[in-house]
């Protein structure tokens, strides 16, 4: 277990290094960088103006800026954002914990909703049990996240169920899959020839094999999930992260943009990765003992 959470944190770690490295690169080459519209001020003297082409001129260099960056960030210091004119370390404060409650209710919210209705088509083999939940999944597919939020915003429900119907249909669709092939498992048609009721089948012989792939989701789903908080709290005009991501893409806003990357790579790795220690504990506990071992 000790060298699996060694493993997990060296991964994290090269990971996130990386993203962001990546995410600052791509800004960097992006069309519009180096712009900045306070030079078409025509009241700021030349002066003035060239100071602020220099101020931009830090961020020309990658590498050093990376390096930079790197330096602060173990301080505590994420930079400062020009869009917003307030360091970052500030707005994260403000605007991560509203943000990280929609993640939670929409992960949560979502996740819960696709695994019923899979288990349910699963456990109900009605011809067409499945038709409702597969338009529903159908539609919260098609539907952009924005689309989802205007909805739910003109019929007066929080902009975090939103998120959660975003997620709902990867998860009922990759969950629907994995438990209908576990189900045709031959140990499961042993159990039910034993006459075992067919909910501890599904639970004991179905959902429980099949919980290593379905762990599998939990980091997908943060990953979506915060990609559909951009627009939604956009559109529904909520003071979160995603918010903040727009508006530093909109304004080429360099430390705010690798700072987003960072924190999303570091949430959807631990994520994944406490995931992994939890089904190795599982495992490690559920191994049956040795061929002739002695009971303790």
């Amino acid at each position: 277990m000790l060298s699996l959470l060694l493993r997990q944190a060296r991964r994290i770690l090269l990971t996130v290094l990386l993203g962001g490295l990546l995410g600052a690169t791509l800004v960097r080459l992006g069309p519009g960088f180096g712009v900045d519209e306070r030079e078409l001020d025509n009241r700021l003297s030349a002066d003035s103006q060239q100071a602020i082409r220099m101020e931009r001129a830090k961020e020309n260099n990658i590498a050093l800026f990376y390096v930079r960056y790197l330096g602060g960030f173990l301080h505590g210091d994420f930079g400062f954002s020009r869009s917003l004119n307030r360091p970052v370390a500030e707005l994260l404060k403000e605007r991560l914990p509203l943000t990280l409650e929609s993640l939670g209710y929409g992960v949560f919210g979502g996740a819960s909703m696709g695994l019923v209705l899979a288990l349910l088509t699963v456990w109900w083999r009605a011809p067409g049990s499945d038709l409702v939940p597969a338009l529903l999944s159908g539609l919260c597919l098609a539907a952009p996240a924005a689309i989802i939020a205007l909805v739910l915003l003109w019929i007066g429900v929080a902009s975090r169920w939103a998120i959660a119907l975003v997620v709902f249909p990867h998860v009922y669709r990759y969950a629907k899959n994995q438990l209908i092939a576990t189900s045709q498992s031959p140990h499961v048609v042993a159990a039910e020839a034993k006459g075992l009721s067919s909910w501890r089948v599904l639970w004991a012989h179905v959902f429980t094999p099949a919980a290593p792939q379905l762990a599998a989701l939990a980091g997908i789903s943060v990953s979506l999930a915060f990609g559909a908080s951009i627009p939604i709290e956009v559109i529904c005009d909520t003071p979160g992260v995603g918010q903040l991501a727009w508006r530093a893409a909109m304004d080429r806003d360099l430390p705010m943009l690798v700072t987003i990357t960072v924190l999303v790579a570091l949430m959807t790795l631990v994520v994944n990765s406490l995931a992994d220690l939890a089904l190795a504990a599982w495992k490690n506990n559920t191994v049956p003992p040795a061929a002739g071992s002695a009971p303790a």
